[in-house]
């Protein structure tokens, strides 16, 4: 199957690349992520609201405006009161009306506060069941999701959790970065606390028990590079077992108090040592220890949603960690807490008024080609065998395809929104809407058709449990899709994210999924050795770049993107090729050339487009620290260095910057 995506019979100019700007002194092979955006960095510097801003970040903001407007108007439009328009426009009034929070000040968690230091030592049990089902996961996570063994179904999970910085190398590491980090965060729990109305000592107090605690879960929480083993998150257990596990909890207790449901039958337990350590904290502490960790998870749970003052020390907070140094203004804040309620109901605003139907038809049809370019490299591997083939074959057949929206629109109808009430208390109210939303599935089969994003959302992704591929509408813009652009900047554009996507159906987490979504092993002992050893490769590849002075990228922790990249870049080339080659062109002839560029060279310049960015180095750092994918230029230029054809297309040769060597190269999908 292929499909035009270029129809006009004028000579063709590209859309989302300006052929104009690549760089004056950095060659393509030299460095070819500078080569293409070199300019466009100069002519976009960093504002302060910004740890990076690159094309996703003008994309997100076109969307961001286009959203904004709807929002405006709706709330012109005086909806009647009970009206999901009624409750997107109130959310987004209470969210900018910070005159009415800064008089309230943490009046509205006072008496939440208040609740938590009175509770004597005989309720403190109730205490935790009533701070677990209403306000944090304090100690341990827990709640349902898909079953790994059986993804028609859901199952009840149990994890560790309860840290605040989330990583435990901020809790752990002595280098600079998590010392400053660390340090940042004890101010901002003290600045906190005395917001809440703490004196200065008892917010030092609450700070050193809170710390107390969530070092001591971060001494047996699991590191980055194991949070990506999902085989070794399947731990059924009965729920005997789990009493017998962790006796510290009662268990019958737990699910009817904290989410309304019956004690499941069976559990999966993701990190047993963690959720341990947990427990026993939860039963060793003191309840002074316990009561300050509660009273902080609350109130940091709580701060986005109070005064300024609340706001501003997560900033400064922020400023540390990300290295920004202005404030988002705040409307955006209240777009983003208005779509983090109310999402689907702006959704389908969005794509009535900005996705076309004939965007969505181009799309179905990329995707097909896209998927028998897959199916061509799969075919071709010669590290696989033909068994593992087959079923990776049949995992491909079975691939959902959702674009732009979902079929049926989420139903808010139920939920309360009061502007009577402060914002923090509809923000809460509708945070318990959407856990009991979560809760109700329980027992039900999974419904397969709902979206895990927004169609207002630029991203993508693979679902695992699911087998399926998404791309909200927002995406489908230029530089990733334009109707209007030659085929390959789209190819080189959404063309790769569907690549990318659908390899991460076979990277080394989704590889552990089989075409029902469930945690299946369909790889021979053989060829699963053969794969983990090419990704030994790649994560060396990226292990080796030093991404500032004594920081190094981390391979092990990025690796499925990494793999996805590389697979959507080889996958989209093969299906451009495809398209060409029915219609008699030949990617590197000088006859199919646009503006003194090949249809090859434009595929790789878009593609480098898309990561064009300025970023700030705390944001290096956190990003190297926390995130699954590499840093932009890295995606570019390390994941180009091992495919021929990129080498062909600019005429890289030995002795250039971005030679790899054909031995050293890694090539999995």
């Amino acid at each position: 199957m292929t499909i035009a995506l270029t129809g006009c019979t004028k000579a063709p100019q590209t859309k989302s690349l300006d052929l104009t700007k690549p760089s004056d002194n950095v060659s393509a092979g030299e460095d070819f992520y500078l080569y293409v955006n070199q300019n466009w960095m100069n002519e976009h510097p960093l504002t302060g609201e910004y740890a990076r801003f690159g094309n996703f970040d003008l994309l997100r903001d076109t969307a961001q405006e286009r959203v904004r407007q709807l929002v405006l108007d709706v709330a012109k439009s005086n909806p009647e009161e009970g009206t999901v328009a009624y409750k997107v426009a109130t959310v987004f009034n209470l969210a900018m009306d910070s005159t009415r929070r800064n008089a309230e000040g943490a009046n509205p968690i006072r008496a939440d506060l208040n609740r938590i230091e009175a509770t004597p030592a005989d309720s403190m049990t109730e205490l935790f069941m009533w701070m677990h089902g209403n306000f944090a996961s304090p100690f341990f996570g827990a709640g349902p999701m898909e079953d790994f063994s059986n993804s028609n179904e859901y199952a009840m999970y149990i994890s560790g959790g309860g840290m605040g910085l989330g990583d435990r190398d901020y809790y752990l590491g002595n280098d600079e970065r998590n010392t400053t980090v660390r340090e940042a965060y004890k101010a901002l729990i003290v600045e906190q606390m005395k917001n809440a109305g703490y004196s200065a000592d008892d917010a030092a107090r609450i700070m050193a028990n809170v710390m107390k605690i969530e070092t001591a879960l971060a001494e047996k929480a699991w590191t980055k590079e194991q949070s990506r083993n999902i085989p070794a998150m399947n731990n059924p257990r009965t729920l005997a077992q789990l009493e017998q596990m962790y006796p510290e909890m009662n268990w019958k207790r737990f699910f009817p108090e904290t989410m309304g449901i019956e004690a499941p039958a069976n559990v999966i337990v993701t990190e047993i040592e963690p959720v341990k350590r947990g427990m026993e904290l939860m039963a060793k502490s003191s309840m002074r220890e316990i009561k300050d960790y509660y009273l902080w998870k609350y109130v940091s749970g709580a701060s986005s949603y109070l005064s300024d003052d609340f706001t501003n020390a997560n900033f400064e907070f922020s400023k540390i960690v990300s290295g920004v140094t202005e404030q988002k203004p705040r409307w955006k804040r209240a777009l983003a807490a208005t779509e983090g309620t109310l999402g689907e109901a702006i959704g389908e605003l969005y794509v009535e008024k900005y996705f076309p139907a004939s965007s969505k038809e181009y799309m179905v049809n990329l995707v097909e080609n896209l998927r028998e370019a897959l199916g061509q490299h799969i075919d071709n591997l010669t590290w696989m065998s033909d068994s593992t083939k087959a079923n990776a074959r049949e995992k491909l057949a079975a691939f959902t395809v959702k674009i732009g929206y979902p079929d049926t629109w989420k139903d808010y109808s139920t939920m309360a929104i009061d502007p009577k009430l402060s914002y923090y208390e509809n923000m809460h109210n509708a945070s318990m809407w959407h856990q009991k939303d979560l809760y109700s599935k329980w027992g039900k089969p999974v419904d397969k058709t709902e979206w895990g994003m927004t169609p207002q959302t630029v991203n993508a992704y693979y679902n695992p449990m699911a087998n399926e591929i998404v791309f909200p509408a927002a995406i489908l813009q230029a530089p990733f899709f334009d109707p209007e652009a030659t085929d390959a900047e789209n190819y080189g554009g959404i063309g790769v994210v569907i690549g990318h996507e659908m390899t991460h159906g076979f990277d080394d987490q989704g590889r552990n999924f089989d075409k029902d979504g469930n945690l299946t092993n369909w790889w021979t002992e053989e060829d699963a050795n053969a794969f983990e050893e090419l990704t030994r490769g790649l994560v060396a590849q990226f292990d080796a770049v030093e991404v500032l002075p004594g920081l190094h990228a981390n391979g092990t922790y990025t690796l499925g993107e990494n793999i996805a990249d590389q697979g959507g870049l080889r996958v989209a080339m093969t299906a451009f090729i495809n398209s060409q080659n029915l219609k008699g062109i030949d990617i590197n002839s000088e006859e199919a050339k646009v503006q003194g560029f090949s249809p090859a060279q434009l595929f790789y310049m878009n593609y480098a487009n898309l990561w064009a960015q300025n970023i700030r180095d705390e944001e290096i750092r956190s990003l190297t620290t926390n995130d699954v994918h590499s840093l932009g230029n890295l995606r570019v230029n390390v994941s180009l260095r091992n495919l021929a054809p990129f080498f062909e297309a600019f005429g890289i040769k030995e002795g250039d910057a971005m030679w790899r060597p054909e031995a050293e190269r890694v090539i999995i999908w």
